[in-house]
């Protein structure tokens, strides 16, 4: 379970996460590689979809994105493309961490939670 997230924190099952995390369907929690992002564009706030292949290793329903506190974080409209068959909710992450927690009781959610701006 997720607990509302914190500037800079999030906890998960009672663990606390100082940095980005990603969320697989199964429950499986982990940092989120957003050098892949950065080192393309310079900046972590943009979801590369290169980025992005390496959490789609579990079939998912819903993607939930985390934007962070106050929405830095976006997928780019090439990363909206690899997933355009899923449902795409992109939110800030107190949101977007309370939502998930309700979608992932019905679908198959996958989730990236930034955790800062």
């Amino acid at each position: 379970m997720i607990e509302i997230p914190e500037f800079g924190r999030i906890i998960v099952d009672g663990k606390e996460y100082t940095y980005d995390i990603v969320v697989y369907p199964s429950g499986r929690v982990e940092r989120r590689k957003k050098e892949i992002s950065k080192k393309k564009h310079g900046t972590s706030h943009k979801l590369d979809p290169e980025e992005l292949r390496e959490y789609l290793t579990e079939d998912f329903d819903v993607l939930v994105v985390g934007t962070g506190l106050w929405g830095m974080l976006s997928l780019l409209p090439e990363s909206r493309e690899l997933v355009k068959d899923k449902e795409i909710i992109e939110s800030p992450t107190p949101e977007a961490a309370e939502l998930f927690e309700k979608l992932r009781k019905e679908k198959r959610a996958l989730g990236i939670f930034h955790v800062t701006c």
